[in-house]
């Protein structure tokens, strides 16, 4: 059974998939998410962390959709956004890689 793009049984989502869509703000916010995956930006090492991981082309999605949600805050409270860099992003990357580390070794029956 497909409810709004997920495949359902018993109640388990099986697979998902963002639908299409045609509208001109979410063909200008795919664009600004590939461009802004060439820059040094924080939004951009989201970017190419996502693509290095399911690949350019679904890389675009999720980030244009973390375009939106920026742009919705900034619209609705008038928050003003500033951006961490690219270096903050690898930094709390790098530090959700260490803390997995010892879960993932005692999973493969190693000790660190």
């Amino acid at each position: 059974m497909s409810d709004y793009g997920n495949n359902i049984s018993g109640g388990e989502i099986l697979s998902s998939k963002t639908r299409r869509s045609s509208g001109k703000a979410a063909a200008a916010r795919r664009l600004a998410a590939v461009a802004i995956g060439k820059t040094d930006t924080g939004l951009g090492g989201v970017y190419r962390r996502l693509s290095a991981r399911i690949g350019n082309a679904r890389a675009v999605t999720p980030t244009a959709r973390k375009i939106a949600a920026l742009f919705c805050i900034t619209l609705r409270y008038g928050v003003e956004y500033v951006d961490p860099g690219a270096a903050y992003y690898e930094e709390c990357y790098r530090q959700r890689v260490l803390n997995d580390l010892p879960r993932r070794a005692e999973s493969l029956r190693y000790v660190l």
